[in-house]
């Protein structure tokens, strides 16, 4: 063989490794996957209405589950109650919609209405909805904690009042968790609005499934004072998005109404924020503060 011939077969050797090379290396990465992929953020609205009780569901689109919830209650600044945040599904089915109802406190000559709001994913590994419910009697606060099973995590939350209709109002629906740990659990107080002769009782509802990567509890509080109304938006960060949410109200002790817990979103963006809103149902003067909390998983 001659030296040339032999320089022309290394050469194309060389050629052909190193052209396999680029081949494998420019190849473009795929797309990070979504610790919760296809969140969208769903709305429907009730008829507006000057009547004493108001119900609207939002469902998820067909082959997605419920992660979390909302409303939003529009012409009653304060003089509507919500009495149910009611996700469907059991403790072995995956939640799909929420029910919201509302009741006028006292009576209201207003027209208004009320918007249920579902947060939806695609399918999410072990999903359930879990509940738990207060003792039933005539306390004038009731509180109930729906705990994940062992392994599993929160990812949204609901309540729903039985027995007090629109005399009841939520003070917290306060998931657990923190900024570095993922919530397991939800805490649902209840306070009498004005004094109510009848037994009564809080259910706490919790949407759970299986760890998700990244997923946190993150909080923003308002400031301390006593208007009659305020609102507090908490955002998730470094880029998450937010599967669910919650609020609480302290030093009202029953005086206030959360009358938005509005999630952010689209029916084709996903969610990444909340905002609660709060009023006074009566003339009140003592200080409070309103907080909202968001569940936030990796994007």
């Amino acid at each position: 063989m001659s030296h040339q011939t032999g320089a022309r077969r290394l050469t194309v050797r060389v050629l052909v490794l190193v052209l396999g090379i680029a081949g494998v290396t420019v190849l473009p990465a795929g797309p990070a996957s979504a610790a919760v992929p296809g969140l969208v953020r769903i709305a429907a609205v009730s008829a507006t209405s000057s009547t004493d009780f108001r119900s609207v569901t939002a469902t998820c689109p067909a082959g997605k589950v419920l992660t979390g919830t909302g409303y939003e209650i529009n012409g009653a600044l304060g003089e509507v109650v919500v009495d149910d945040l009611r996700p469907n599904g059991s403790t072995v089915t995956a939640p799909t919609s929420v029910t919201v109802g509302a009741y006028e406190a006292d009576a209201f000559a207003g027209n208004w209405n009320v918007t249920a709001y579902a947060i939806c994913a695609n399918p999410l590994p072990g999903l359930i909805r879990v509940t738990a419910v207060s003792a039933t009697d005539l306390n004038d606060f009731h509180a109930a904690t729906a705990a994940c099973p062992i392994g599993k995590v929160l990812t949204g939350t609901g309540f729903e009042m039985t027995g007090i209709t629109g005399k009841g109002v939520v003070d917290d629906l306060r998931p657990n968790g923190s900024p570095v740990s993922a919530p397991n659990a939800v805490t649902v107080g209840a306070y009498e609005v004005d004094t109510f002769l009848s037994s009564w009782n809080v259910r706490a509802y919790a949407m759970c499934a299986n760890p998700i990567p990244g997923l946190v509890r993150v909080t923003t509080i308002s400031a301390l004072n006593s208007n009659d109304s305020r609102f507090t938006t908490t955002a998730c960060v470094n880029g998450q998005e937010m599967t669910g949410a919650g609020f609480e109200v302290n030093g009202a002790l029953g005086e206030v109404v959360v009358d938005d817990f509005r999630p952010f979103g689209s029916a084709v963006t996903a969610p990444t924020a909340v905002t609660s809103g709060a009023y006074e149902e009566d003339a009140f003067a003592g200080n409070w503060t309103l907080r909202s909390y968001a569940i936030c998983a990796t994007r």
